[in-house]
């Protein structure tokens, strides 16, 4: 018999900013026998469904459901809405931003970019100058991350939107919430977003394979004039089929099962305070952090990501192999770094169904890792996190008994 590698003991921690672990509860949920997806049962399954998302994303307006990753609800948002040649104004804010500006190009639109060094979130000050700067709308719409995943930064919506309104531009505003969705504040109807994206596998705690697209008035309008070839990304025939509890073509029944139970569990927690929770790990992480006496890849407070955590290293340290000692060692997964910082960050993932101690287990590791790997750093970024946690819970105690 071939020899197997030795066991791991305990729970491996997945700390990359998404997939995120998968509760039990959502695991016991999706094994369950398969149902007829043209069955009646199935079809209170699927409109608990399209009814519960459309209170993640605060909209009142169809949700669309994918059963693909993130990247296939980008191709919705795009195809659904734009005619070749469109101008598209992206701002390149880290890898996603550019991956979604190369599938732009390979539609045949015409993407422009508002370039930044990766270390910032969208500037909505420089997305009005540019809409002011196109008298003839020849932009026909405005896609941002809301969250960068591969650098750890919030774009502020709210205030895009406001850009755009001010710059009396006509453009669509399409959002991608795939790292944010269900551990940020999000308002799809109230912050005016024509097409936010989403995907299950991060805040609502799925696994990869069901992706989301919300959409406006506006955007409905404009799918009846949109000429991309479309088939099954098609709005209209899911619109169609989804009104009715189905799908036109073979759905993820078991994501179904989960996605309503990690519905359930956001609302029971409550979504204010999944998104406090989230914001106490940011805070805890980046306290850490710069205990550690390293820099945190975003450089700017005000756009720091509630979910993820992008660390630099010292000059002449290598992430990635930093990465590979802790995963060999502690049994911990980071996310990667990616373009023109290759090998300088890794990513804390702080996102989804973990709690304080989940994060400072985490954290303890990560700094033993900095040692093991002989990176320079200071000691005591696990305390420092640790007493945030505390004053954290202390003044919501306090608050509560008054």
């Amino acid at each position: 018999m071939a020899q197997n590698s030795a066991r791991t003991a305990g729970r491996h921690f997945l700390q990359i900013p998404g997939p995120s672990p998968l509760p039990d509860r959502i695991l016991r949920a999706m094994d369950t026998p398969i149902i007829d997806h043209r069955g009646p049962e199935f079809s209170k399954l699927a409109k608990r469904c399209l009814d519960g998302i459309k209170t993640i994303f605060k909209t009142t307006n169809p949700v669309i459901i994918y059963t693909a990753t993130g990247t296939g609800a980008w191709e919705g948002a795009l195809v659904n809405t734009l005619n070749a040649g469109d101008r598209v104004l992206m701002v390149d804010t880290g890898q996603f931003a550019t991956l979604w500006k190369k599938m732009a190009e390979k539609l045949g639109l015409k993407p422009e970019f508002i370039e930044t060094d990766w270390r910032t979130g969208a500037d909505p000050k420089l997305i009005e100058a540019r809409l002011r700067e196109d008298k003839n709308k020849e932009i026909k719409a405005v896609c941002v991350l809301h969250n960068e995943t591969s650098t750890g930064a919030l774009s502020p919506i709210a205030e895009i939107r406001k850009a755009i309104d001010a710059a009396g531009h006509p453009a669509l505003f399409m959002v991608d919430t795939i790292s944010s969705l269900a551990s940020v504040d999000y308002r799809h109807d109230e912050w005016g977003v024509d097409v936010s994206i989403g995907g299950a596998q991060k805040g609502l705690m799925l696994p990869p394979g069901m992706a989301f697209n919300a959409v406006s008035d506006k955007a409905l309008a404009a799918n009846k004039n949109s000429k991309l070839p479309k088939s099954f990304f098609a709005w209209d025939e899911m619109l169609t089929m989804n009104k009715i509890g189905f799908f036109p073509y073979t759905p993820a029944t078991q994501m179904l099962h989960g996605l309503i139970v990690g519905i359930e569990m956001l609302h029971e927690e409550g979504l204010d305070n999944v998104f406090s929770r989230h914001e106490r790990f940011a805070e805890a992480t980046r306290r850490a952090v710069r205990a550690w006496g390293l820099e945190i890849m975003c450089k700017d407070p005000k756009y720091y990501s509630p979910t993820i955590t992008a660390v630099m290293l010292p000059e002449g340290q290598d992430a990635d192999k930093f990465r590979g000692v802790a995963l060999d060692t502690f049994n911990i997964a980071y996310g990667a770094s990616f373009g023109r910082y290759t090998g300088k960050y890794f990513r804390i993932g702080h996102l989804g169904d973990i709690n304080d101690g989940t994060l400072v287990g985490a954290l303890a590791i990560t700094e033993m890792a900095l040692g093991l790997s002989g990176i320079p750093h200071k000691k005591g970024g696990v305390q420092a996190a640790m007493d945030y946690i505390v004053s954290a819970h202390s003044g919501g105690a306090r608050a509560a008994a008054e």
